[in-house]
């Protein structure tokens, strides 16, 4: 009987974010790949979970996904962890997933932390609609996908290092314009976590009077448009159309 891989995210920043069932599911696994294992075992040590750490990252995961979802079929329980957050999402794991998907192999994802979420829903700008970015690429392709995002609709979320923060809201403000409104997180869920509100111009000046450090994400506003800070209510719409069929049958 073939054997299950179980994503397992872990906390992005406070231990506490880490929940019963992710826990358990570590202790009970037969084998835990991790990004890091040295970063893993810290977590590890707190819950007390004693299963075996393998290293699975970007670096090896070409290499080694075939032979680990062999074993996965061959009935082995496997949990895979990422340093923070959800494995999967810019972090290793999709390749992975997919294979055992292929395969026939169940594929388990915990529900659980990652950045992206509290950072929109902390932004203050519109969550109904978003899209996903990740880390924009370093050099190749950036300024045309930059340029194909500046008439996005809807909300973007970005993750970037501090080191290239203020680069990348200084690109932004010139290809999406000065004006438009931003968010920036930064150490989500950790002691020192902030969220800086502003346009992409006001933003960038601040990081260039106050170096930033930690984990970053960026929230931009979409551009103008029928969605642009407007909630669609999800319940509205059911309510007239039910209304409207009622007023209909009298």
């Amino acid at each position: 009987m073939a054997g299950t891989l179980y994503i397992v995210p872990t906390p992005v920043g406070n231990l506490e974010d880490m929940t019963f069932r992710a826990v358990r599911v570590l202790k009970e696994a037969d084998l835990i790949l991790a990004e890091d294992t040295r970063t893993s075992s810290v977590l590890m040590s707190h819950y007390d979970i004693k299963g075996r750490l393998l290293s699975y990252h970007k670096f090896n995961e070409h290499q080694i996904t075939g032979m680990i979802a062999e074993r996965i079929a061959g009935g082995l329980n496997v949990a895979l962890v990422s340093d923070a957050g959800t494995p999967g999402v810019s972090d290793p794991g999709f390749m992975l997933a997919r294979s055992c998907a292929a395969a026939g192999i169940a594929v388990q994802t915990l529900p659980g932390p990652t950045a992206c979420i509290p950072a929109i829903v902390s932004s203050g700008l519109p969550c109904d609609r978003f899209c996903f970015e990740g880390f924009l690429p370093q050099k190749k392709g950036r300024k045309s996908l930059l340029e194909e995002l500046s008439s996005e609709r809807r909300t973007m979320i970005f993750y970037e290092s501090p080191y290239r923060l203020v680069k990348t809201l200084e690109q932004l403000s010139e290809l999406f314009g000065p004006d438009r409104e931003c968010s920036v997180a930064r150490e989500i869920s950790k002691i020192h976590e902030t969220h800086h509100r502003g346009s992409l111009s006001s933003l960038a000046e601040f990081f260039r009077q106050n170096e930033p450090k930690g984990e970053i994400v960026i929230v931009v506003a979409g551009a103008d448009g029928p969605v642009r800070g407007q909630h669609q209510n999800k319940y509205k719409e059911e309510k007239d159309r039910g209304e409207g069929e009622q007023q209909s049958r009298q």
